[in-house]
């Protein structure tokens, strides 16, 4: 059936690690949903679409390349070196290619990780004190998890390691999560009044202004009163 692809056998040696993949599957669903902690339907749903992301992607990285064999086995891409990473095999570039790719995709993973993780532990607190939080991260942006989330996803599933699922499905994240906030900003808008309208007017949603970027990344190593 891949008579037709050169060197398949030896070009992708990590294939076939099942038990990593539910080993790596497991731990990334672990850390989702223990800062993310859905508490309704609509929170659900979109944890739902993220756990798809999740499995569709290691379960391709780890145990079968489903993207890299479509496209080399039905779209004429055979080459004397198919390489495991999307990018890498499409501007034909190898090894090097993919350290750089595996590089830049796992900065903006831990990146948005840390965001993620910053971004839960201020809210948290200020949902306990029942008070609005508008400083740290929340002072640059209004939805700092979510964009935290954003950035993870994008550096592992489009930079590291791209595939058919990962591609398809981040710009559905983006907007479930963009009707998640919309839905939350409402409600806070019935707890808080004009001091979250004010808040909204200066503050965007999920992307920094030109020139807060520094200050979103020191932010996410550093909570208001440290």
């Amino acid at each position: 059936m891949i008579q037709n692809l050169p060197n398949w056998d030896g070009t992708i040696a990590h294939s076939g690690g099942w038990a990593i993949a539910l080993i790596v599957i497991v731990l990334v669903s672990w850390i989702f949903y223990r800062y993310f902690a859905p508490q309704n339907w609509r929170e659900w749903a979109g944890a739902g679409v993220v756990q798809a992301f999740v499995i569709a992607l290691y379960a391709e990285m780890f145990g079968f390349p489903l993207t890299i064999y479509l496209l080399v086995r039905y779209f004429g891409l055979d080459r004397e070196y198919v390489s495991a990473n999307l990018w890498s095999t499409l501007v034909g570039v190898g090894e090097t290619g993919m350290i750089i790719s595996m590089a830049l995709g796992y900065g903006l993973a831990f990146v948005g990780i840390g965001v993620f993780i910053q971004g839960w532990r201020q809210v948290h607190q200020a949902r306990q004190e029942d008070q609005l939080v508008t400083e740290g991260l929340y002072s640059v942006v209004r939805h700092p998890q979510y964009t935290g989330l954003f950035i993870a996803l994008f550096g592992e599933g489009i930079v590291h390691w791209p595939t058919i699922f990962s591609v398809g499905l981040f710009p559905i994240i983006v907007l479930t999560f963009a009707w998640l906030a919309r839905k939350e900003e409402r409600e806070m808008n019935t707890q808080f009044g004009d001091s979250y309208r004010t808040y909204i007017q200066d503050v965007p949603m999920f992307v920094p202004r030109s020139g807060q970027w520094r200050r979103f990344l020191y932010e996410s190593r550093s909570g208001p009163d440290q």
